[in-house]
């Protein structure tokens, strides 16, 4: 028994399995399981005799194919929306929008669903065939816009869903990739200068045995020690990065710490801020508009927020509605929510609109981190051609510095 547990409690892989169902009809996806063997029980559950049951290999660049990402989901979502209003029935809504991907792994997963589909199985129970690209939330409301007879509905919203979150994202990181890409490659032309331009100038210095002004011998002495210990600085600057990652992925305490200080920054804490709650506001007003229960719909927000702060919040947000408490006073008894997200929600609740309010919370939040995002951009640009100027122009400085003494002397 106590081995068994061992086992349920090892972390989860995605299998593929190979079978027929209960009409004897041949069928094959993927499951998510800790073993094949967990894997075969929980197909025999189903209603599944699987004939194969092996571990799924991660897409790489090794194997020749793209990785699925999060904006090949958006895209195939819009599609097979667009197609089923346009009155494309369902599977061959699958061929279409197959055809017309260029991701050669996300039209294997499709043809994947459209098999499964054909085999018997419903829409979101093929998704759920597919844990990495389809989490609990999406199959959720695929589920409910199966069994309101709106399937074509839902997919609209869901689409919208998935683009209005793929939106916020590239705009987190393009507020991000820039200063970190400068001041990369600000680090390396700096390293470079002092390994092998500055020891070059050093000789030639050595020849005058003259003094060297004092920012001449600032500026050698980095280049030694950069020389002398260069290589320990960057496997400690990897083991940094490393440890980092891992200690936030492997420790819930640790991430949840990097998350509550994150918002505490100056600049970034705000669009992280403003991020958060307009994922938040987006996430409810999709599950509330899918027909989902506020309970269950605050159960999705918690986990979509991407913060361990408004997480927490979340989930006692839903500790108080289950007692009774009203939306806006649980949001407004947690302290982390801005007072326009709470008088929305508060008209919303009044009005039987609640969804339309979050709506265009999440809509005004989402505008104010494009806002946020262009602004730090055109601040960033300046401050980091002011540093490079500073750090480059002044190590240049440095090294000439000798030569202009001896010119003035001569």
């Amino acid at each position: 028994m106590a081995k068994a547990a061992a086992v349920k409690q090892k972390k989860k892989g995605t299998f593929t399995y190979e079978g027929v169902d209960r009409r004897g009809v041949k069928i094959k996806g993927e499951i998510l399981s800790a073993s094949s063997a967990f894997a075969r029980a929980e197909l025999r559950k189903q209603g599944i005799n699987a004939n194969k049951v092996r571990k799924k290999n991660e897409i790489s660049f090794l194997s020749g194919k793209k990785a699925i990402k999060p904006g090949d989901i958006a895209i195939f979502t819009r599609q097979l929306a667009t197609m089923m209003k346009a009155g494309v029935p369902l599977v061959q809504s699958f061929e279409i929008v197959a055809d017309g991907l260029d991701n050669a792994s996300m039209k294997e997963v499709v043809l994947r669903i459209k098999t499964d589909v054909e085999g018997g199985n419903n829409f979101a129970g093929a998704l759920r065939n597919h844990p990495k690209y389809f989490d609990d939330l999406y199959c959720s409301l695929v589920e409910a816009g199966e069994q309101s007879g709106a399937l074509e509905t839902m997919l609209d919203r869901v689409a919208l869903y998935k683009e209005k979150s793929e939106a916020l994202k590239q705009k987190i990181k393009k507020a991000m990739k820039y200063p970190a890409t400068v001041l990369v490659v600000a680090a390396v032309v700096t390293a470079i200068l002092l390994i092998k331009v500055v020891p070059t100038f050093q000789e030639l210095f050595d020849s005058f045995g003259a003094e060297l002004p004092a920012p001449t011998l600032m500026v050698i002495g980095l280049s030694e020690s950069l020389q002398a210990n260069g290589l320990f600085i960057l496997i400690a600057i990897a083991a940094f990065v490393i440890g980092f990652t891992q200690a936030r992925r492997r420790s819930p305490a640790f991430s949840d710490q990097v998350d509550k200080y994150l918002l505490k920054l100056p600049i970034v804490g705000d669009i992280t801020f403003k991020a958060t709650v307009a994922r938040y506001a987006r996430t409810l007003a999709t599950t509330f508009a899918a027909g989902v229960p506020l309970i269950d719909a605050l159960d999705a927000c918690a986990g979509a927020t991407g913060n361990a702060v408004y997480r927490k919040a979340v989930y006692k947000i839903k500790d108080d509605v289950s007692t009774g408490q009203q939306l806006q006073f649980a949001m407004r008894a947690t302290g982390v929510f801005p007072s326009m997200a709470l008088q929305m929600t508060a008209i919303g609740e009044e009005s039987g609109s609640l969804d339309s309010m979050l709506s265009k919370v999440a809509q005004y939040y989402e505008d104010e981190v494009d806002n946020a995002v262009d602004g730090l951009t055109s601040m960033m640009e300046p401050l980091i051609m002011s540093f490079l100027g500073i750090v480059v122009g002044g190590m240049v400085v440095a090294m000439y510095l000798p030569i202009f003494q001896i010119g003035a002397v001569v």
